[in-house]
């Protein structure tokens, strides 16, 4: 048995790797995990009090596949619902699809009882604020919304470009990512979730890659998984997961499969050519995590079988 996690995923790897003692399932397993991240307000990039769009609204992503069956459930730009992890897999095991995205999302967690709850905390209104004052012109800030009460949605009472901001829009901050794990339970079952508050201050209805089965995640239990962070575009151009699981299938090793998604990353031209981490493990537990034009240094945490408790290990850093 293993878990993998990226250093945003340090709230929930001690309760995945709980239930994995336990018997549990790796989906199981993973949603327990990152439901604690998803509740934790420090975490600014998932969940609740996770940064906001170039509008001031949170809106989640998640996704959540079984390696045994290859079903997902992933859901894009979901507002007001706590834990998007648990809407995700509600949309694999209830309906015939794989994505649900915006207000169809929301409806649907509605309709299954999903928690409502209020993401925009205070410091992320701040955060958005003063990102506000900092980037949007003054003659459009009339034009844009009520700048005096930070209330987060607006609807249809937009009159200024959001082009122009957006453009200008600072980039993730840094130390803040996606979470995803990355599990096997004793069954040899391959899991991997994901979410994410994605990119702040996003164009609205922005998805990045942590929803796009094969892109953000992707797991299959005769492999292995793999998951990316960071700039969700290139992932989603280069479709990084399941490249590196597709990867282990020709016969690669994990550690060779995550070097030969770096070079399909290699190939991409023009764009949001950024940063991004990989995070990926192979069907006997081998595991690989690789920082790509990383700004600083990132971490991961990962428990096996057998350890008393997770350990937080360096990334390898590679440039493209």
């Amino acid at each position: 048995m293993i878990v993998l996690t990226n250093d945003e995923g340090r709230p929930g790897i001690g309760r995945t790797a709980a239930r994995l003692q336990e018997g549990a399932t790796a989906l199981d397993a993973i949603e327990a995990g990152v439901r604690l991240v998803e509740a934790d307000p420090a975490i600014r990039t998932v969940g609740r009090g996770g940064l906001a769009n170039i509008l001031g609204q949170v809106q989640l992503d998640a996704l959540l596949m079984d390696g045994d069956t290859l079903r997902t459930g992933s859901v894009g730009a979901l507002e007001g619902f706590a834990h998007p992890i648990t809407v995700a897999r509600a949309v694999m095991e209830r309906l015939p699809h794989e994505m649900l995205v915006g207000a169809g999302a929301a409806r649907f967690a509605a309709e299954i009882g999903a928690e409502t709850a209020q993401n925009l905390t205070d410091a992320a209104a701040e955060a958005w604020g003063d990102w506000f004052d900092r980037t949007v012109p003054l003659k459009d800030r009339a034009r844009w919304r009520d700048t005096a009460a930070l209330i987060p949605y607006v609807q249809g009472a937009i009159k200024a470009d959001l082009l122009p901001a957006e453009r200008a829009a600072d980039p993730m901050p840094q130390g803040a990512d996606t979470t995803t794990f990355l599990a096997i339970d004793n069954k040899g079952s391959v899991g991997v979730g994901v979410s994410t508050s994605g990119w702040a201050w996003k164009y609205p209805g922005r998805l990045g890659d942590s929803p796009i089965v094969g892109a953000g995640a992707y797991a299959h239990s005769r492999f292995g998984a793999a998951a990316c962070t960071g700039t969700g575009e290139m992932a989603i151009r280069a479709g990084t997961s399941r490249s590196i699981v597709l990867y282990m299938k020709m016969g690669l090793s994990v550690a060779d499969a995550v070097d030969a998604a770096i070079d399909d990353l290699r190939d991409l031209k023009g764009g949001l050519i950024d940063r991004i981490t990989i995070h990926a493990i192979d069907r006997d537990g081998q595991d690989r995590v690789v920082a790509v034009n990383a700004q600083q240094d990132r971490n991961y945490w990962r428990w096996r079988e057998g350890e008393a408790a997770p350990s937080r290990t360096l990334a390898e850093r590679v440039n493209l």
